[in-house]
């Protein structure tokens, strides 16, 4: 899982981010720092924001000027992949799918009214980098699937087969496509993403992901009260009956989930709430999940929330599932979850070319 480097975003939106976004800033630039000490990394700022993202970050990690709707380059963000030729030239270079991007939903569901620059995201992404780029028209964002490299894809129906995304693609289409487009064999789809998930309507990203090919980690809970404990049960029915494109039945790794927690009175009064973004009311369920972590060249880069037990259990659990990689711990990384994503869903791995 070696690569050229990531980018993430720096944020501003004051409707999505508590207190003009400035705790989610400092974490946001916690983020890049850790991952750059593995791999180069790339941070974009709007013009707004770019004298303040340069501040918070070390020389070393380059500072781009894009104009964004919000944060989330794991969605509005290219999926690169590696493209072989077919003329018998053993060269292989390295390009960019660029989805069509709704705001997880459309005007109706989606999680902002105007996406319009977040649609250019990927396209500005390959221009800067000098790749070629794939447009595609399906509606299709980078944190709903979850490939290992060999040939499989792990996704959710309830994401790609939501109404608010391609209604009139069948799943079958919908297959094909990734399929075609990210060079996989098989796709196994889970019922569900993680409880609380709305924003995303159950990204995989959240849910479970490969530690390498044939070993899945997954969300769990042992809390049969909790209702996450019936979608983690569905999933780890799918993956035990399932094999992987090379035919390897799965190992299956748990990864319990922190919390239950949920948004406090204080992070919900300092969203400015205008009915531009979706409202953050107090005590909703946060979708925070261990598995929503980055991997970077010899590190993996966890989120921590402040419930001490299942932090060191997530840090324990990956350091197993991770051995040649040190793990990081991101303190404060509860402000990322307050606006409805994780450290995998504010970045987006570039790789090398292959040599």
């Amino acid at each position: 899982m070696s690569g050229s480097g990531s980018q993430v975003i720096i944020i501003e939106r004051t409707d999505n981010w508590r207190d003009d976004a400035v705790h989610a800033h400092n974490v946001f630039a916690k983020v890049a720092t850790a991952i750059s000490k593995f791999e180069p990394v790339t941070v974009c700022a709007s013009a707004a924001q770019w004298e303040n993202a340069r501040r918070l970050l070390p020389e070393h990690i380059r500072v781009i000027e894009m104009s964004m709707n919000d944060s989330w380059f794991r969605d509005t963000g290219p999926t690169f992949v590696v493209k072989a030729s077919n003329s018998g030239n053993p060269e292989q270079k390295v390009a960019g799918i660029d989805w069509t991007f709704n705001s997880w939903g459309g005007v109706d569901d989606g999680c902002y009214r105007d996406w319009s620059l977040d649609l250019l995201v990927a396209r500005k992404i390959l221009g800067i980098e000098k790749l070629p780029r794939f447009p595609h028209s399906m509606i299709l964002e980078g944190g709903s699937i979850h490939v290992d490299g060999e040939g499989t894809c792990l996704t959710t129906e309830e994401c790609l087969l939501n109404k608010n995304r391609n209604p009139d693609l069948t799943k079958e289409q919908i297959e094909n496509q990734l399929k075609e487009y990210l060079g996989v064999q098989k796709v196994i789809w889970l019922p569900h993403g993680l409880y609380g998930d709305d924003d995303t309507n159950g990204h995989v990203d959240n849910m479970c992901c490969f530690a390498k090919p044939g070993v899945v980690l997954l969300s769990w809970t042992d809390d049969e009260n909790d209702f996450q404990f019936e979608r983690s049960m569905e999933a780890l029915s799918v993956l035990s009956n399932a094999t992987d494109a090379k035919g390897r039945k799965f190992e299956i790794i748990k990864l319990h989930v922190p919390g239950p927690l949920y948004m406090t009175e204080e992070e919900s009064a300092g969203v400015i709430q205008d009915g531009e973004a979706k409202p953050r009311p107090p005590n909703t369920r946060l979708a925070a999940s261990y598995v929503n972590f980055y991997i970077a060249n010899g590190g993996i880069i966890t989120p921590q929330f402040g419930d001490q037990k299942w932090d060191d259990e997530a840090v324990r659990v990956l350091s197993q599932a991770f051995p040649d990689h040190e793990v990081v711990r991101i303190e404060g990384a509860r402000e990322i979850v307050l606006g409805g994503g994780n450290i995998h869903c504010i970045t987006q791995q570039q790789p090398a070319p292959p040599s």
